[in-house]
């Protein structure tokens, strides 16, 4: 797979990755992210990145020992939260000579078509213009997610990812967790478990592998990423489970590269 070609690549990153186990934000591993990214968009490709956090960094900048379990809280939190992520992202990115805009959705948002047409033609606009789009729940209006975890078209980043995927019709989503990739079983506790390296088909087998959550930083465990690679996939879009702790990975995984477990979508004129 050439890099000459421009790719449009969804990057999405969850807590557990961009923050250290007392929820304040893990600089370092933010750095090396944001570095992978503008290396990315440097080479000519197109990118938006789906980045989770805002509660957990909400919940430490405001010196909260965890999450809040209260709603009105949790979306405080989130408000606080997600003006410190970008305020470090904008910083960051800047230092690559690279720009961010701020998109927060609910599910409002892509539910109607109205809104969905003119959210396109924004992402469109800022491709165009070589902006980083940095996506983001929009947690201090809708409790989808924070409250309940469901919702008919968004409740987790996993899932927001895929969707944005599928909007923005780009051809590849990379999920960055705290895991290499798909696994046979938990590899936490099955030391034998095999990594899945390509997945063609979401058969009933693979779905029953999907694990829970992996920490009280995140909320999405493998069952949200599966669901997520049916939407990418029914989109035409590639889909790349991986690990967050190595986000220079990616440069490899948009070139082709057996990094993590791809999930393939059946491209227009194949069986």
């Amino acid at each position: 797979m050439s890099t000459q070609k421009t790719k449009r690549v969804v990057v999405k990153v969850g807590t557990s990755t961009l923050t250290h186990n007392t929820g304040a934000l893990d600089l370092r591993s933010m750095e090396r992210l944001v570095r992978a990214v503008a290396d990315l968009r440097g080479a000519g490709h197109e990118v938006i990145l789906v980045s989770s956090g805002a509660i957990a960094v909400g919940s430490a900048r405001l010196g909260m020992k965890e999450r809040p379990k209260e709603l009105r809280f949790k979306q405080a939190a989130a408000a606080v939260g997600q003006c410190r992520l970008m305020h470090i992202y904008d910083k960051l990115f800047s230092e690559y000579n690279c720009s961010t805009a701020q998109i927060l959705l609910t599910g409002d948002d892509v539910d109607d078509p109205g809104r969905a047409g003119h959210l396109r033609a924004t992402f469109s606009a800022l491709l165009e213009m070589g902006v980083i789009p940095v996506v983001n729940e929009n947690d201090s209006v809708s409790s989808a997610e924070i409250e309940t975890g469901q919702h008919k078209v968004l409740g987790d980043n996993d899932t927001l990812s895929a969707v944005v995927a599928a909007l923005c019709r780009a051809e590849l989503l990379i999920l960055l967790s705290d895991i290499d990739g798909l696994y046979d079983a938990d590899p936490r506790t099955h030391p034998e478990a095999k990594l899945l390296p390509r997945v063609e088909e979401l058969t009933e087998e693979i779905t029953s592998m999907a694990g829970g959550a992996g920490t009280w930083r995140g909320t999405g465990g493998m069952a949200t990423k599966l669901t997520a690679a049916g939407v990418a996939l029914a989109a035409g879009c590639d889909m790349v489970i991986t690990n967050g702790k190595r986000p220079w990975e990616i440069n490899d995984i948009v070139d082709g590269a057996e990094i993590g477990t791809r999930f393939i979508a059946k491209k227009e004129g194949t069986a």
